[in-house]
């Protein structure tokens, strides 16, 4: 199972950040988002990702290539060998492929592009690289496999960017700072597509995944929501990546899951 990380997008909204680097290398903590979606994925067995790159892209090529150099001791002999041993610690094993697919392509542009590194699989998962969550994603591709459909959209309620009251008459009842939205459902990403959802898009740099190709499907009636009613959160603004940040520093991030795994061994 192969999973589609969206990351060529320039993040306008957080330009504080991402004038100088691309948002999936914002950092959460010590790590780039990115590498938080990529260990969640990984809990659940999904461990070849692509990555569809565009503005800056070069940098998260620089990332991965850099990965073990950056993140574990090294020996470095300055004879006329010219050594680096480099004393591994990490216990990813991964497989990464890193795609240019244009700086100003949209996302069905994007996943268009990287079609042919899909292979033979009859279904694949795509996500946003700036999303975190706690969707239990073996669940997710079990729905998905239950219904026929082409494709399974993960539907969210987000929390409101206000304090909700209740109230009765001029008097407030309750004031929640924080609340999840609980009418209606917005995109969360986390989809999983059969392959036949390339038959949806072009390679043209305006086929935007989320207008026509949805909007096709769902005429089609081959679009179908997994709801989570549990924790999303995207790093859409500065105030997102200051909240992600906040949950992380205090031990509370819902998407941690992999924690258990450690604690483990």
């Amino acid at each position: 199972m192969k999973v589609v990380i969206l990351c060529g997008g320039k993040g306008t909204r957080l330009k504080e950040e991402t004038a100088f680097r691309p948002k999936p290398l914002v950092t959460v903590g010590k790590k780039p988002i990115l590498w938080h979606i990529m260990k969640y994925y990984s809990h659940y067995g999904f461990k070849d990702f692509i990555l569809c790159l565009g503005y800056l892209g070069e940098m998260i090529k620089q990332y991965f290539i850099q990965y073990d150099l950056m993140n574990n001791d090294l020996t470095i002999s300055f004879d006329s060998r010219s050594e680096i041993q480099i004393h591994r610690k990490q216990d990813l094993d991964w497989q990464v492929t890193l795609a240019d697919t244009g700086i100003e392509a949209m996302t069905g542009c994007r996943l268009k592009r990287i079609e042919k590194y899909i292979g033979d699989a009859a279904d694949f998962m795509v996500t946003y690289g700036d999303g975190l969550c706690n969707v239990d994603l073996a669940e997710l591709y079990h729905f998905h496999r239950s219904h026929g459909c082409l494709a399974t959209v993960t539907g969210v309620r987000p929390l409101s960017r206000f304090g909700e009251l209740a109230v009765q008459g001029d008097t407030v009842k309750t004031f929640s700072e924080k609340t999840q939205v609980t009418r209606g459902w917005i995109n969360g990403g986390f989809f999983v597509f059969r392959r036949e959802i390339f038959n949806y898009l072009t390679n043209q740099d305006d086929c935007v995944l989320e207008r026509e190709p949805l909007e096709h499907l769902t005429m089609d009636s081959q679009l179908k929501v997994f709801k989570h009613r549990g924790f999303w959160h995207c790093m859409d603004t500065y105030r997102d990546m200051e909240q992600l940040n906040k949950l992380w520093q205090v031990g509370h991030a819902p998407w941690e899951v992999w924690k258990n795994e450690s604690l483990a061994k």
